[in-house]
């Protein structure tokens, strides 16, 4: 069965423009998925932390097909993607390299050890919000609702489109 999945990229260590650019490309080479759309980038302020620089954020639709890559599979595959650009996994909040969270898998509600789905917190960053706005303008988030309701909440948030 094929499903939309929705992936949030961000980075703040190194080249993060670059980072983020060459990761989606990354994203579009997984086998079984198809690329749908992907945001325009986006400079953000770190949410939560202190003595940072500013994220590079963009969010990706695939397609993907969960009977070959289920969502904790696609999951792995994601992790594989942040390693391959340096992401250690070591302090949580911590500046990065690549960071891929996976958002959405379908309409798949989950909440097991490391996969909670939808994302826990996506609802609370405009990071996320505002580049998940812009491919996907009338998602309806499962146990949220529309992405255009949620957005009043979050304008607090320092976030400038980058390009």
């Amino acid at each position: 069965m094929r499903l939309t999945a929705y992936v949030a990229l961000g980075a703040n260590l190194g080249d993060p423009v670059a980072a983020v650019q060459a990761a989606l490309a990354a994203l579009d080479r997984i086998p079984d998925t198809r690329m749908i759309a992907a945001s325009p980038l986006y400079r953000t302020a770190p949410v939560g932390l202190r003595h940072q620089p500013d994220f590079i954020n963009a969010v990706a639709a695939l397609e993907v097909d969960s009977a070959i890559l289920p969502a904790p599979t696609f999951l792995a595959r994601l992790f594989a993607i942040e390693a391959a650009f340096g992401r250690v996994r070591a302090e949580k909040n911590a500046p990065r390299t690549l960071d891929l969270d996976l958002l959405l898998y379908g309409d798949l509600r989950v909440s097991e050890p490391g996969l909670t789905l939808p994302h826990p917190r996506m609802t609370e960053r405009a990071f996320v919000l505002a580049p998940l706005a812009d491919i996907a303008p009338a998602l309806d988030i499962p146990g949220h609702g529309p992405i255009a309701g949620l957005l009043d909440a979050v304008t607090r948030q320092r976030i400038e489109r980058f390009t």
